[in-house]
């Protein structure tokens, strides 16, 4: 999501059986195979750095291939992606270094012109980049899942539920700046996962500084035929905090997915709220357990429904490494992505913050670096 002026943008959950006369947040127990993260360090790339006539920023997701670093921006202007080198140890970043700009491309191989695509996510399959554009609800243009190859040119994309179009309706479709915020590949090798960042409007209301029912779904596509199949839902938090300072804006949402086992995910749910000189980001990552969520994808509406959404539980909460922290800013962070295992083995995880191109103040591009322990 790309916080705008009009839409602008510690608790072990784990939830069971409810319906929508919803049944509040059930206290989970810690996975007896759980993980823990460890915080290492912080990496900031300059405020306004120029790479080939691009301002390098609005990072929205990044994703390794083994040998290259991919980073989307969501500049609508110039929709693209840049390659590059993150290298890093144990003891922290060594250098991000930008290699090269990639612009996304239509089948005939004209650059995507401007406003008619909102990029977000990214992944890398082999030869094919799959990234989600949240499109322009709005202006009645539907979000999408993507599929390019490595020099952006456009080679298919995904065949979208009814569900996910827009409705030109306020009680059913998906909400502006809340449908395909992340994306993740499937362990099995057999497909992709995305996920909303805000609930549909017939599936629950968005989330405010009180508990509300306001589930999202993670769904999955084909890789063969390109189709949705099951979905699960997930329980969004409260709002952190409220606005302060006379402004009034606030939002939480997922905002990236990571599959590290079958049907375990690494969730990132960040909340956001206006008039806080620290940026009023509040973000947390989340272990999340689908195994035994209920399939979602035959329901119209989760309201009044009878489901099993997965189990959360809060694995590392980014207030506890704020002070820490350039300014002790906890930024649009928004992206996450496996890196190459420490030498003890462990798997490294690097995260990176949508800095808006500062647009509405000073913000930060962002990257930190995380140690994936079992």
């Amino acid at each position: 999501m790309k916080l705008n002026l009009n839409t602008l943008l510690v608790l072990g959950l784990g939830v069971s059986l409810f319906s929508c006369d919803y049944v509040d947040d059930v206290i989970g127990e810690t996975p007896k195979d759980s993980i823990a993260l460890r915080y290492i360090d912080e990496y900031v790339i300059l405020d306004g750095t120029q790479y080939q006539n691009t301002v390098f920023g609005g990072i929205s997701g990044l994703d390794y291939d083994g040998t290259t670093w991919y980073m989307i921006s969501d500049d609508p202007n110039q929709p693209r992606f840049y390659k590059g080198a993150i290298t890093f140890n144990e003891d922290g970043f060594k250098e991000v270094a930008i290699k090269d700009v990639v612009f996304f491309k239509d089948q005939l191989g004209n650059q995507l012109h401007d406003g008619i695509t909102d990029p977000e996510a990214i992944r890398i399959d082999g030869n094919t980049i799959i990234w989600t554009s949240e499109g322009n609800i709005n202006n009645n243009l539907p979000p999408s899942v993507n599929f390019t190859n490595l020099n952006g040119m456009f080679t298919g994309e995904a065949i979208l539920r009814d569900a996910y179009l827009p409705q030109n309706s306020e009680e059913k479709g998906p909400r502006h700046n809340g449908v395909f915020e992340g994306v993740s590949s499937a362990v099995d090798g057999d497909g992709y996962w995305v996920n909303m960042e805000l609930p549909l409007k017939q599936d629950g209301s968005e989330p405010l500084l009180e508990d509300t029912d306001s589930p999202i779904r993670i769904a999955f596509i084909d890789k063969a035929t390109g189709k949705f199949g099951k979905e699960f839902a997930y329980e969004l938090d409260p709002v952190v905090r409220p606005a302060t300072n006379g402004t009034s804006f606030t939002v939480n949402g997922v905002v990236e997915i990571l599959e590290y086992e079958k049907d375990r995910f690494l969730v990132l749910e960040r909340s956001f709220a206006t008039g806080y000189a620290d940026g009023g980001n509040d973000v947390k990552i989340y272990e999340v357990d689908a195994t035994d969520a209920t399939d979602v994808s035959n329901m119209e509406s989760l309201k009044g429904a009878t489901y099993k959404p997965a189990k959360k539980t809060l694995l590392f909460d980014f207030e506890s490494v704020r002070n820490r922290l350039t300014q002790s800013i906890v930024d649009n962070i928004e992206g996450i992505a496996f890196g190459p295992d420490f030498a003890n083995g462990n798997k490294s995880l690097v995260l990176v913050a949508d800095n808006n191109f500062s647009a509405f103040g000073p913000q930060l591009n962002q990257f930190v670096l995380l140690e994936l322990q079992k």
